[in-house]
């Protein structure tokens, strides 16, 4: 690398007619070694949280050995590639999902206590729901400072409704979002990559305006072309690569969301009402997220992340994998051996799609490493037993060593019940947002020493 004394911001944007393309980080942004000794000293921190559904298949789930001995159980056998940077974590639950009271909606109530630990109240009106402000925003709050977009929340699957009863009296506003802003106010999740997209590298604009950008052909990366080259003149030969791998990335994505749109429009059968930018595959909808993600993260557009695989109560069916039956219905399998392998291949399929965003984190260069050495995704749901309704021994894994962090490679086993939120608390700790309470937090977790590289 190249030390200059000169050097671009951090927050250095392309900007074009109707666009404004951030910048990955690159080294002439980092201008002399004393800044380097700086950027050491505070590293970036990056959160990600990947939610899936109607709890999982324990036995399968379950790692063997403990410490820093990690034997990945068939569930988790996809990503045996990242097997250094993962924590399985078991022991946790939480309590504050349970009935206390309030009779069934175990649903709603495990994904509203997920990120918050906290009660959710149960009403029907949208205008009378209560959660708890949930760890993502927490973090978002903090890291704000430094982005442009304090946090994405996005989900594949949707309800168009916040009104009306989704659980046993419990408002479907529960189980349509992860992220909470306070406790009366939920974050919408989005489903739409089109909509994604132009909220990362767009200028924003009315929705009407916003939709017409979408109806165009034209690509965001060609309204700033000019500003590109102009800049590539500037940059040294690693900067150079850098930045046009970043380009050809945001391109790939953008012609994955024309071809959706594209694919949508030339449906010859009348449909009803569906966004059009939204794949048509399970696989390719999760993908185009997750791209979206690592971009957002690469160009420190956002450093919080939370994402809904799917919801509480799914009922997609997965026929590319042979599960022709309902995700809801097969968790409550009732021990029956057939039902129960149709779970745990869904259980195992969604750890896949995992691999995909953890394949692609760990392929994306960053300072002195890449965004898998510089996140932590919390991957994991709201029940464990979902046929029991169960919110104990939940499915809880780590991936990424947060900017040295955590020591990872590992199976953490705490002591039966312990409270879910004093894992959060301790990642908040970790990535430097420490938070004196968080739900029904009892105190932070020994999560061991910080990752030090040779140890």
């Amino acid at each position: 690398m190249i030390i200059t004394k000169l050097s671009l911001p951090r927050r250095t944007f392309l900007r074009g007619a109707g666009a404004a393309l951030a910048l990955p980080l690159l080294d002439a942004m980092v201008p002399s070694l004393v800044a380097l000794a700086k950027t050491a000293a505070a590293p970036v921190h990056r959160l990600g949280f990947v939610y899936v559904p109607n709890g999982v298949i324990q036995p399968r789930w379950r790692p063997t050995g403990t410490g820093t001995v990690l034997e990945l159980g068939p569930t988790l056998s996809p990503l045996e590639p990242f097997k250094a940077y993962l924590n399985v974590v078991s022991g946790l639950a939480h309590r504050q999902a349970e009935s206390i009271g309030d009779g069934n909606g175990d649903h709603a109530r495990g994904q509203t206590a997920w990120l918050s630990g906290v009660h959710a109240k149960r009403t029907e009106g949208a205008a009378q729901i209560k959660g708890g402000i949930t760890a993502d925003q927490i973090a978002a709050q903090q890291f704000t400072r430094h982005t442009s977009l304090a946090s994405l929340e996005l989900a594949l699957e949707g309800n168009d409704t916040n009104l009306g009863n989704c659980d046993n009296g419990y408002s479907c506003t529960y189980m349509n979002t992860l992220s909470w802003r306070s406790a009366t106010t939920p974050n919408p999740m989005e489903v739409h990559p089109r909509v994604v997209f132009e909220r990362l590298f767009g200028d924003g604009g009315s929705p009407a305006q916003r939709l017409g950008q979408m109806r165009k052909a034209n690509s965001i990366l060609d309204s700033v072309t000019v500003e590109a080259t102009r800049l590539q003149q500037t940059l040294g030969a690693g900067d150079r690569g850098k930045v046009v791998e970043y380009l050809e990335a945001v391109r790939d994505v953008e012609k994955q969301i024309q071809t959706a749109e594209r694919q949508s429009a030339e449906r010859s059968i009348e449909l009803p009402d569906r966004p059009i930018d939204i794949p048509a595959t399970f696989d390719e909808h999760a993908k185009l997220m997750f791209d979206l993600q690592v971009l957002a993260y690469q160009a420190d557009i956002t450093r919080v992340v939370s994402f809904q695989l799917a919801r509480e109560q799914s009922q997609r069916t997965y026929p590319g994998i042979g599960v022709p039956d309902p995700h809801h219905s097969v968790s409550h399998h009732r021990d029956q051996p057939d039902l129960m392998a149709k779970k745990a291949k869904i259980d195992t399929y969604h750890v896949q799609m995992l691999g995909y965003l953890l394949a692609k984190l760990q392929a994306t260069p960053d300072g002195d490493g890449t965004l898998l050495d510089h996140v932590v995704v919390m991957y994991g749901g709201g029940l464990g037993n979902g046929n029991l309704h169960d919110h104990r021994d939940l499915p809880v894994l780590l991936a990424g060593t947060g900017s040295g962090q955590l020591k990872a490679g590992r199976h953490l086993s705490y002591p039966e019940d312990t409270p879910m939120a004093n894992l959060l608390l301790t990642l908040l700790d970790r990535v430097g947002v420490p938070t004196d309470r968080l739900g029904d937090s009892s105190g932070r977790l020994d999560l061991g020493p910080a990752y030090l590289p040779g140890v």
